[in-house]
């Protein structure tokens, strides 16, 4: 398991936070507060959920091969549960290490390939427990983006605090004048 140093807090007012990982929280930012339990929860649902899913499939399968087409549609249900599975687990599997916002193509179509990623259920589960023996699902993307927003707002506030001749409140900044007052001519 990839094991990254604790990215600290910001306490300042107006400093970014966290986003929550759903059942994780927060507790991904520094890995405490029950994280490793839940990472063990999770994968272990996970597998569990996908091997149920992967029953109901198979039932639903074996209920086309009792017909007397069996032979043909068989063949056809499994090649297509193959093919969506597949589809569903590479979409969550970019999901969870890229972002959804980085989807293109045919992966960002969530209402049109509705009932691909409902058929790919399986492959989805699956890709989601692959995930989560490496970090909590959807963590790195979480933990780049939250990075780069504490980067941006230490940027800011270095560049505030670095000019000791900063236009405070009620003095206008140098070299400009007032509305209403013109400049003295010495």
């Amino acid at each position: 398991m990839s094991e990254q140093p604790p990215t600290p807090a910001p306490e300042a007012p107006g400093a970014p936070e966290p986003e929550p990982i759903r059942w994780f929280g927060t507790s991904w930012l520094n890995r405490d507060g029950g994280y490793w339990p839940r990472r063990v929860g999770v994968s272990v649902g996970a597998l569990v959920a996908t091997a149920a899913v992967v029953l109901l499939l198979r039932f639903g399968v074996e209920g086309i091969a009792l017909s007397d087409n069996a032979t043909f549609l068989n063949g056809l249900l499994t090649v297509a549960i193959a093919i969506c599975s597949m589809m569903s687990a590479l979409r969550t599997w970019k999901v969870l290490t890229e972002g959804k916002d980085r989807l293109t193509g045919w992966m960002a179509e969530d209402t049109s390939l509705g009932a691909v990623w409902l058929i790919g259920g399986a492959g989805a589960l699956a890709a989601y427990f692959a995930r989560s023996l490496v970090e909590a699902p959807g963590e790195g993307v979480r933990r780049a983006s939250y990075e780069r927003a504490v980067a941006q707002y230490e940027k800011r506030r270095a560049g505030r605090s670095g000019r000791p001749d900063a236009r405070t409140p009620g003095r206008p900044a140098s070299g400009r004048t007032t509305p209403g007052r013109a400049k003295r001519k010495r």
